[in-house]
């Protein structure tokens, strides 16, 4: 009897189950039928146990057969050991999931204290998520538009909050898969130059005891349940969610639109030990989680448990799980959340060589993807920019920072410079091209692009945790108000600095990510961290509005100029001849300069020269000789059109508005 692959199968008229279990003594699949108020349960005990895997057929059973895990055995706190065939358990491999958490008293799996009490007797079932057998998967409509990376433009976007309120999606597809699929959703994702989407977690989500306690969501979706199943609630139509993906993949890919998805295999949704058991620990929590002494999780998230890298059983099953995105709905690529916690097997030091960053890039199927690593995770320890291999791009931390920096005032320019061709002293050296920088100013977690020039300080009381939670390193600017304001003259500047740091990003050499609702001039109302915000705080505002249309226009002028031109997209490192950096003053800068506090800076690649002033102020500036000039593309105004095209000798003496970015061609 095959004992791969883990999961359900449909087999004929019956189906194969295999869970993997190493500290059971048996293991029972368990059929649910009925209503969610009268559920009924036929356990099959399943007798065939090879290579820690239990497994069976059971004959009679059809796609769409509710299902979950009990498991007999130890069960010792102090051990790690956790069995309980009290609460019924989600299938790891599950590529459907139903339900939610109702009762997180009935999900938990001891009484009275979660290391020195009895295991609970309560049963789970009706309180919990259940597994769902699926048909066996067809595969992707089309081929995958296999972008290339120096031609990749990321919008960062929520399937939800993308489309809540849009006014062109139907009412019933807003928020959802389909919604994201709507032709006026993929025309206005085309238009901003999107080649790309990177969609926040899509995997199947459960809220985490925290927020189970106090009523609230996990909005963002980084408290993973199952890592095969679309998450059921950004379907249109209960339990479609899965049919309702491939058509989302299939519409963006006609589009040319690649998807990756932000998947989380470094904690999951049962938190720490005082958590829930819904799945990962009443299974064999030693084989999924790193543990410190006494059985207790050692936590390098922030979310109370970390799933164990160096672990056999979870690198399978986070392998399975990308290869699955892959092989049945086509999608691109991947960007790993806190993806440095899967380089340090059971929770120790960093290594770029660990074992499940080396599966993961050595496998035949995704290998060929686009890998984005975050470089770092809730310890200082994690923290490791430019410290993945040749196979990964990666978010660039110190991008980010040295842009906010500089258009704040702050900073040297000389780390600027770095960043605006490519961080070669970050990724060269490990043989990577620069496209490996995933260059961004903001992203989910922070501050959104309006409220980064508009508010120096977190406003987060909503979140329900005092204003405690989300960094204060914010590197923002409010022009002498704090928060909104009917000033013109405010508006004005923050527009201005706003559109600056949008032409920077998709000007820079590496690949730019912008944050979807950005360029409508979305605002979260000073809230920095609004994970746990499914309303108007999070979702993007489609109102109409001259603000809003004239940033849309510039941001798809500014990424319609990258495309354009190949010497703004370059695939290789720039040689040191192929790069001017220029002075306002008219002459190359020096040594002296580069240690200078300078607020303006220009670089002369190719047929661009790329001028960036962060002073508020204007500023004179002598173009190189040659040319001549012609300017197509000037910050200072509303949609970057400039006021003319007419051609600049070399040598002419131009104005730099103050906050600006202007790209010059001498083509």
């Amino acid at each position: 009897m095959p004992v791969f692959p883990l999961g359900a199968h449909v087999d004929g008229d019956a189906v194969r189950f295999a869970v993997a279990s190493s500290v059971a003594d048996a293991v029972e699949v368990c059929l649910v039928d009925g209503p969610d108020d009268a559920l009924t349960e036929r356990r099959v005990e399943l007798t065939e146990r090879t290579f820690g895997v239990w497994h069976g057929t059971v004959s009679g059973v059809r796609p769409g057969q509710r299902y979950g895990y009990r498991v007999h055995g130890p069960y010792e706190p102090w051990q790690g050991t956790r069995s309980n065939p009290a609460k019924i358990l989600v299938d790891p491999y599950a590529r459907q999931i139903t339900g939610r958490v109702t009762d997180v008293l009935a999900a938990r799996g001891w009484l009275d204290d979660p290391m020195t009490g009895p295991a609970d007797p309560v049963d789970s079932l009706g309180h919990v998520p259940l597994s769902v057998v699926t048909a066996t998967p067809t595969g992707p409509a089309r081929p995958r538009p296999d972008v290339p990376w120096a031609e990749t433009v990321i919008t960062e976007l929520h399937v939800r909050g993308f489309t809540r309120l849009h006014p062109e999606v139907p009412e019933q597809l807003r928020g959802t898969y389909l919604g994201l699929a709507h032709p006026a959703v993929i025309a206005h994702l085309v238009r901003i130059g999107t080649t790309a989407v990177e969609l926040l977690p899509v995997a199947s989500i459960a809220d985490e005891p925290s927020l189970l306690e106090r009523g609230a969501p996990n909005y963002w979706g980084y408290s993973t349940l199952g890592f095969m199943a679309p998450h059921a609630g950004y379907a249109s139509v209960p339990g479609a969610e899965v049919a309702e993906f491939a058509t989302m993949v299939d519409a963006l890919h006609a589009a040319g639109i690649e998807v990756i998805l932000d998947m989380v295999p470094n904690h999951t949704c049962e938190g720490g030990v005082g958590g829930t058991t819904v799945s990962y620990r009443g299974l064999d929590a030693r084989a999924y989680y790193s543990l410190g002494g006494n059985g207790y999780d050692a936590d390098i998230t922030g979310t109370g448990n970390t799933l164990d890298s160096g672990s056999p059983t979870v690198i399978r099953l986070v392998c399975d799980a990308l290869r699955h995105w892959v092989t049945a709905f086509g999608v691109d690529g991947f960007r790993i959340d806190l993806a440095s916690v899967l380089g340090r097997p059971r929770s120790g030091g960093f290594d770029p060589n660990a074992s499940l960053l080396t599966a993961i890039t050595v496998d035949p199927v995704l290998s060929t993807t686009k890998l984005i690593a975050e470089p770092w995770d809730a310890t200082g320890e994690g923290y490791r920019v430019g410290g993945f291999g040749v196979a990964w791009s990666e978010w660039n931390g110190r991008y980010r920072d040295a842009v906010r920096d500089f258009w704040r005032g702050h900073g040297g320019i000389g780390e600027l410079a770095s960043r605006l061709t490519g961080s070669s002293d970050i990724y060269a050296l490990s043989g990577r091209r620069p496209w490996a920088s995933v260059n961004f100013v903001t992203a989910h977690d922070g501050f959104t692009l309006r409220d980064l020039v508009s508010y120096e300080r977190k406003h987060n009381e909503a979140n329900g945790e005092a204003n405690r939670d989300g960094t204060d390193d914010n590197r923002s600017q409010n022009f002498g108000v704090e928060g909104e304001t009917r000033s013109p003259v405010v508006v004005a500047r923050r527009l201005t600095t706003a559109r600056a740091m949008i032409a920077t990003t998709l000007l820079s050499i590496g690949t730019p990510m912008l944050v979807g609702g950005d360029e409508r001039w979305r605002t979260q109302g000073g809230n920095n961290n609004a994970y746990c915000l499914d309303d108007e705080t999070s979702w993007v505002d489609w109102t109409p509005g001259e603000l809003a249309e004239d940033l849309t226009a510039f941001t798809a002028r500014v990424a319609a100029l990258r495309r354009a031109h190949p010497d703004l997209r370059r695939d290789r490192w720039l040689a040191h001849s192929e790069t001017v950096w220029w002075h306002p003053s008219g002459r190359r800068m020096t040594d002296r300069d580069w240690h200078a506090h300078g607020r303006t800076i220009g670089v002369h690649v190719g047929e661009s020269l790329l001028l960036l002033h962060a002073d508020g102020g204007a500023a004179t500036c002598t173009l190189p000789s040659g040319g001549p000039f012609r300017t197509v593309l000037d910050s200072s105004r509303a949609t970057g059109r400039p006021a003319t095209d007419r051609p600049l000798p070399g040598g002419t003496t131009i104005t730099l508005p103050p906050h600006s970015v202007l790209l010059l061609r001498s083509s």
